[in-house]
């Protein structure tokens, strides 16, 4: 893999120096994918000879259709299922599968594993869901485009952190920590957003079905149960249960993740233990046959158990996390930005986000770019104050509070999630399916737009409190 020089200020010396990293090890480097998807997801659905192509293999169909000669048997399976509801539905639930591995390592044992740590996160995390949530609600009570005030409530915690990334040192070590969990956080809220407002008509026995698997899979666990092949089977059967039942399947994700155990099968004595015996036998294999080629046949014995035994001392969750992200990062949701942001242009309008609300559309655009853009800084930000004037939390080491309303406005980076859940919008028996298309193409430009918006002022203020704080030092 090709290295790229990074040049970073160090503070200290005050001179350019050179970080030889891969290029997925950059923390914008997901970033830098994603937009290029957007772009490209955009160019595929507008260019005349690309765009028939696109929508066509989005829409085409996976169903398998089993019927018997007497009709009988009448089956399709899975329901409705298309090239794009495979990568709404099927893919993004590892996203959603890691996104719940890192809420729960980081409640465990993380950012928000105490209460000092987490509360003023988590209430921040509440502020920036409920401000724009409520400035959505304004722009479009009692419009179609009503049940989409869940669109401008998420973070993107993958371009966030990438900002900062490139910032440096501008902003104060604490300031990342807290965007970090608040991105967490924020991530929880809007999985429960999900599930409670954009599922479907429940199916309850089908629902009690998957909740008695979900039983299974946590007694399983409370038994000690740490082998993954034990899990995957009722994670299966869960995605067909929620599936079918009106839950939103990218659920699964989330929920098996909290069952994925964080305890591995060797402990630190057993570990030195066995390493030792094992280490012993491989250097008497390797002295028995001086000369030999390296590995042998007993050295590789010896190697693999070695091997086995490191594997079965990390934690389950870890080693699923550290498997998945690279694939989540570059696979996942690069593939879920170029079906989800080719928005045919076929009204300019949709780029005017402030035109008139229409009485009976609403104004999606008004509404998720405000949002975004205003909503979710503002909110972040009063829900801080509230905190830390009531003494629930306290102020991050070394900030201030206009550095803090500037890191608040990187909130308003929505991008993935926010796009999410628009997918998932207007949909309804009363709203027919050219209207449900319109509203969620503008909600999707005006997410784009929100976001991009969002990280250039969080980027500008900053960059100006950062060098207003070193002119008054």
């Amino acid at each position: 893999m090709a290295l790229i020089p990074i040049y970073w200020w160090n503070k200290e010396v005050h001179n350019f120096r050179i970080s030889q990293k891969s290029f997925r090890k950059q923390p914008w480097a997901n970033g830098v994918i994603l937009l290029g998807c957007v772009v490209l997801a955009m160019l595929l659905a507008n260019l005349p000879f690309t765009k028939e192509i696109y929508h066509n293999f989005l829409h085409t169909e996976l169903t398998a259709h089993v019927a018997s000669p007497d009709g009988v048997i009448d089956w399709y399976f899975p329901r409705d299922m298309t090239m794009e509801k495979f990568i709404n539905d099927i893919l993004m639930v590892v996203f959603f599968f890691t996104v719940g591995l890192e809420i729960k390592r980081e409640v465990v044992c993380g950012e928000l594993s105490s209460f000092k740590k987490a509360i003023l996160p988590v209430i921040a995390a509440f502020g920036g869901v409920v401000m724009p949530a409520l400035i959505f609600t304004f722009v479009n009570k009692g419009t179609l485009a009503a049940s989409g005030w869940g669109i401008p409530t998420a973070t993107d915690i993958a371009f966030a952190v990438g900002i900062l990334s490139i910032l440096g040192d501008k902003v104060p070590v604490s300031l990342k920590v807290f965007l970090t969990a608040l991105a967490i956080a924020d991530d929880l809220i809007a999985i429960l957003v999900v599930a409670l407002f954009y599922g479907g008509n429940i199916n309850l026995p089908l629902l009690l079905v998957a909740l008695c698997v979900v039983l299974f899979v946590a007694l399983m666990k409370r038994l000690g149960e740490k082998r993954l092949g034990f899990y995957f089977v009722p994670a299966i059967i869960v995605w067909f249960l929620f599936y079918y039942s009106g839950i939103h399947a990218t659920m699964t994700g989330v929920v098996m993740a909290m069952f994925i155990p964080m305890e591995a099968r060797y402990n630190k004595a057993k570990f030195h233990r066995r390493s030792k015996i094992l280490w012993s036998g491989l250097v008497e294999a390797e002295a028995a046959q001086v000369g030999a080629d390296f590995p042998n046949g007993p050295e590789r014995h010896y190697l693999r158990r070695l091997s086995s035994l490191t594997r079965k001392t990390i934690p389950p969750s870890y080693r699923l996390e550290h498997t998945l992200n690279p694939i989540v990062n570059f696979l996942i949701m690069p593939v879920f930005a170029l079906a989800n942001a080719g928005v045919e242009i076929t009204d300019i309008s949709y780029f005017n986000v402030f035109k008139a609300v229409d009485p009976v559309l609403g104004s999606v655009g008004l509404g998720v770019f405000l949002g975004l853009l205003l909503g979710k800084p503002v909110g972040i930000t009063l829900a801080s104050w509230i905190a830390i004037k009531c003494k629930v939390g306290a102020m991050p080491d070394k900030a201030s509070w206009p550095m803090l309303f500037a890191v608040a406005c990187l909130g308003g980076i929505g991008f993935t999630m926010s796009i999410f859940v628009d997918t998932l919008s207007f949909a309804g028996p009363d709203i027919a399916p050219e209207v449900t298309q319109h509203l969620r193409d503008a909600g999707k430009i005006a997410v784009l737009m929100g976001s991009l918006c969002s990280g250039i002022l969080g980027s500008v203020l900053i960059t100006l409190v950062s060098k207003l704080k070193r002119t008054k030092n």
